[in-house]
């Protein structure tokens, strides 16, 4: 099978793309880099897009057999300023926008489109349990992921099967948010943020790319699946099973004032959370690598990868 991957050059992207290859998949990627980085396999196709539109890659949709559109400025890579907001919401917006335009222009299109997107399309909130039946909230990321998804909706009419993955915090060794936790406790001055009481829905990259990879393989996938272990956690809990695998204590708190000075208004995220079960997923019949954080945890901190 052939999958193009836009933002394959990210961590989710380069991940994806070793798993696929490995499974026997033909991989291009796209990305607005002018050269092809060296870490990327050398069995990988790689095509340079300007993020906006279909010109110059587009036509190579008509040997492609699945394409995941993970495309989008870091949510968490800076400070949320007027500037920065414009450009998380622009590039996701644009690069659906050019898929749609590249699955006209073929006229044998891919069979489906995995569209990323995020457990931020719910809301927040410290109690509810969110499945994919419930509705959008109301602050930014929410409304981000409302116009993430829609972008690329026109290619259901072409009779494209879409599926959108709501993905939660992915785990991984060496970037993303666990180096970010695991190194203060490391030095015994690690602990929960705020309250504690926040939570978090997680999901070892294995798992992450491991579902994507079954989400193109199973025909009655379609819509919108959460990507999140099944066991969602606290983030004290977050905080003691750290400690736990890394042998430290991990008891002295980040007051959420601390965390908000820090990172600004991205700190409303990492301070309220929300409940978020993988329902569609766990339905479909997918199989968890790492239901449980202990497991998890043990892997990515005690192996590192």
């Amino acid at each position: 099978m052939r999958v193009l991957i836009t933002g394959g050059t990210g961590t989710i992207g380069r991940r994806l793309t070793d798993l696929l290859l490995k499974e026997g998949y033909e991989v291009t990627i796209l990305s607005r880099k002018a050269l092809k980085p060296a870490r990327l396999p050398t069995k990988v196709t790689f095509l340079q897009w300007d993020g906006k539109t279909a010109k110059g890659w587009g036509n190579h949709l008509d040997a492609v057999d699945a394409v995941v559109n993970l495309a989008g400025a870091g949510i968490a890579d800076e400070r949320w300023t007027a500037e920065r907001k414009k450009l998380i919401l622009n590039s996701r917006v644009n690069a659906g926008q050019a898929v749609v335009e590249a699955f006209e222009l073929v006229s044998q299109k891919p069979q489906v489109l995995i569209q990323a997107s995020g457990v931020n399309y719910y809301g927040m909130d410290q109690e509810k349990a969110f499945t994919e039946a419930d509705g959008p909230g109301h602050d930014f990321l929410a409304e981000v992921c409302i116009h993430w998804e829609a972008a690329t909706a026109p290619v259901e009419a072409m009779g494209v099967r879409r599926v959108i993955i709501r993905t939660g915090a992915v785990l991984d060794p060496a970037e993303g948010a666990l180096p970010k936790l695991a190194m203060p406790v490391r030095f015994f001055i690690g602990g929960p943020l705020g309250s504690g009481r926040q939570w978090l829905s997680w999901i070892h990259y294995a798992d992450e790319i491991g579902a994507i990879k079954f989400l193109i393989e199973t025909e009655a996938a379609r819509g919108p699946i959460n990507l999140t272990s099944p066991q969602p956690v606290r983030n004290k809990e977050l905080a003691q099973a750290i400690g736990r695998v890394l042998h430290r204590p991990a008891i002295m708190p980040a007051p959420g004032l601390a965390v908000k000075l820090m990172v600004g208004e991205l700190a409303d995220v990492v301070l309220e959370g929300q409940k978020v079960v993988p329902a569609a997923l766990q339905r479909l019949g997918y199989s968890f690598q790492y239901p449980q954080l202990d497991a998890a945890l043990k892997n990515l901190l005690r192996t590192g990868h």
